[in-house]
């Protein structure tokens, strides 16, 4: 059977339990180039994932208040981002040679940000020098403040092209890549990969001698080969490897579930932020959470941060849903705008638009509602839904009566 690398795939394998040193915390701040991030935390670039949208849900979701009633409160205000619990964000993986052959109306839709989203990288895929260093200077010229490079990528039809983890296998082409968009643009250039190929074929440590010598200004590994896909345990102790042999800002990646699992990695590696993947589909709130302990553990010695309620999660829920038809209805009066009539090509554009955004919520149902009771229930409900605005009265109805239940509970108890 083939492997697909898909996120609803990439559960963990039996979870490894890390040690917690006394002083173990994530850092406050990390400076890419010229780009200061605060607090020193990533989220990962995930293909399907982290548009614009995602993207600012989660700076949102991570968002503390540094009041003398939250365990952010030795947060200071100014070692972070809009109080962000996330440093830095980064958008899915874009194909350098579709983005330089895009027209210039489709390619800003790929390249959509919005100004609450700095610092934000834009990561790029492919194997010709050339045309990464042209798409570069495109994600330069549109605003970005970084630009990274993916060669961490397992799908097969990615490393197929050579691209994003088939380039591990091909350090000379890496060198080439790393010097022609080095040149191309002035913004900080990093890379995110993989520890090789397969275990045959370790090449962590010399790939992260080649960047910095080339003059990139971070490197983030995942701690997995390309054979390993998602499967077993992140190995960090190639995150340490790496560390040790470079100067330049190292990234660990792999394996944090927890606030506890990032403050493990920093102390397990050195590594100097922590990227975050897979749990933030499914706990938007990490980010936060890991502000949170931080700032408990400097001050009292013990890490503490809170746990999303019901209601916390039918916030986000219905946050994120409305966030996604908010955006579509953006992209159509956008498009309304610069046609006169719709077409039947438009038309047809614009039900694939439709499908795409209730594609995309039947997507995020499954990761949202794991821990709410009764959740299989509301992803029923919005798997049957045939449009946004079902697939949003099925997240009232739920939570609507899941709380009326609760209350009659209640009353009954007193009564």
């Amino acid at each position: 059977m083939k492997k697909r690398y898909t996120l609803e795939q990439k559960h963990w394998d039996n979870p490894a339990d890390h040690p917690m040193p006394e002083h173990a915390r994530v850092p406050a701040t990390l400076t890419i180039g010229n780009v200061k991030i605060a607090p020193a935390t990533v989220l990962a670039p995930m293909a399907g994932v982290t548009d614009t949208v995602f993207r600012r849900f989660i700076k949102n979701a991570s968002q503390f208040s540094a009041d003398a009633d939250s365990n952010a409160a030795n947060v200071e205000a100014a070692t972070s981002n809009q109080q962000s619990g996330c440093g830095l964000i980064m958008t899915e993986f874009t194909s350098a040679d579709g983005l330089s052959r895009m027209r210039e109306t489709k390619r800003k839709r790929y390249l959509t940000y919005y100004d609450d989203e700095h610092p934000i990288s834009a990561q790029l895929f492919g194997s010709n020098p050339e045309t990464l260093a042209d798409s570069a200077r495109i994600v330069q010229d549109a605003g970005f403040d970084l630009v990274d490079l993916n060669l961490g990528c397992p799908a097969k039809r990615v490393v197929a092209c050579n691209g994003g983890s088939g380039l591990l296998r091909d350090l000379p082409l890496i060198e080439t890549i790393f010097k022609a968009v080095r040149a191309a643009v002035t913004i900080p250039f990093t890379v995110k990969f993989r520890i090789g190929w397969n275990d045959a074929n370790i090449v962590c440590v010399e790939l992260a001698k080649l960047a910095e010598d080339c003059g990139l200004n971070a490197a983030a590994l995942h701690a997995r080969t390309r054979e390993d896909g998602y499967t077993g345990q992140a190995r960090w102790e190639y995150i340490a490897a790496v560390k040790d042999a470079v100067k330049i800002p190292v990234i660990g990646n792999g394996d944090i579930r927890t606030p506890e699992d990032a403050a493990a990695m920093v102390d397990a590696t050195g590594c100097d932020a922590v990227m975050i993947g897979r749990t933030a589909p499914s706990n938007p709130w990490i980010f936060r959470q890991i502000a949170q302990y931080t700032a408990s553990k400097e001050a009292t010695g013990v890490g503490t941060y809170d746990h999303p309620t019901n209601d916390d999660r039918y916030r986000m829920i219905r946050t994120y849903f409305q966030m996604m038809v908010d955006e579509l209805a953006i992209e159509e009066q956008a498009e309304a705008a610069r046609a006169a009539a719709i077409t039947a090509s438009g038309q047809i554009a614009r039900d694939q638009r439709h499908r795409d955004c209730v594609g995309k919520m039947k997507q995020f149902a499954s990761w949202f509602t794991h821990g709410v009771p009764g959740g299989s229930a509301l992803r029923k409900q919005i798997f049957d839904s045939k449009n946004g605005a079902a697939v949003l009265g099925a997240v009232e109805h739920f939570f609507e009566t899941k709380q009326a239940v609760e209350e009659a509970n209640a009353e009954a108890i007193l009564a």
